[in-house]
């Protein structure tokens, strides 16, 4: 069963209908036998390993993951290192150097180095809204209910009482908007940045100096956006 791989630290504390998970697994476990899905079975809650629910101090949410041959590997938006970057991470890219200033540092040329597990140890939650896709079809497992458990790990999340930057890109993140209400949370809604929406507002967002700047006011150190 893939939440076999499900960490006790969310497992444990979310509250999911009854028979959500086992459903789910049916659901894209028959999926795989039809064809390729990403990312590779085992890797769907890759974004929950190496991050517990109070370490959390961004969340970056997205649609589903890349459809892409090899790109997919459960964490939003990043590819494994050697992995040529899909445009949404190019474009990620591009404003987090814009409006941060910086040179991006994970890269060997620009078709490495696109891993964000640096951002995830540095304390961002990186949740696609829905967490598996047939090969080469967008959008083509959000039938399978797994918006009912990615919301029970952002209302875990959202639960904590602490300061928070929630980064919701495109609208099926937006839909879990609803969830942070503390004033202690700060939610930034922006265009996907996927080459079709990227230039309606996504570029000059400017989501990583803004989310510092609200950890900083609020006493908690800033992401190293830029580190390693």
């Amino acid at each position: 069963m893939l939440f076999d791989h499900l960490p006790a630290e969310w497992g444990g504390p979310l509250r999911l209908p009854a028979g959500l998970l086992e459903a789910i697994d049916k659901a894209v476990q028959e999926e795989r036998k039809n064809g390729i899905c990403c990312p590779p079975a085992g890797q769907e809650l890759q974004a929950l390993h190496g991050i517990k629910p109070d370490a959390v101090k961004v969340v970056i949410c997205g649609q589903d993951p890349y459809h892409g041959p090899g790109q997919a590997h459960g964490m939003a938006f990043s590819v494994a290192t050697g992995v040529p970057f899909p445009p949404s991470l190019r474009n990620i890219i591009k404003e987090a150097t814009a409006d941060l200033d910086q040179p991006w540092p994970f890269e060997c040329s620009f078709d490495e180095r696109g891993c964000l597990a640096p951002w995830a140890r540095a304390g961002v939650l990186l949740l696609n809204d829905v967490l598996t896709v047939k090969a080469g079809e967008a959008g083509s497992h959000v039938h399978l209910r797994w918006q009912e458990f990615t919301g029970a790990v952002l209302d875990l999340v959202a639960e904590q009482d602490q300061p928070l930057v929630v980064l919701l890109w495109g609208k099926p993140a937006q839909s879990h908007a609803v969830r942070f209400t503390n004033p202690k949370h700060l939610v930034l809604q922006a265009p996907h940045p996927s080459p079709l929406s990227a230039f309606r507002g996504f570029f000059g967002s400017r989501p990583f100096s803004k989310a510092n700047a609200w950890l900083e006011k609020h006493g908690l150190d800033p992401v190293d956006w830029m580190g390693q």
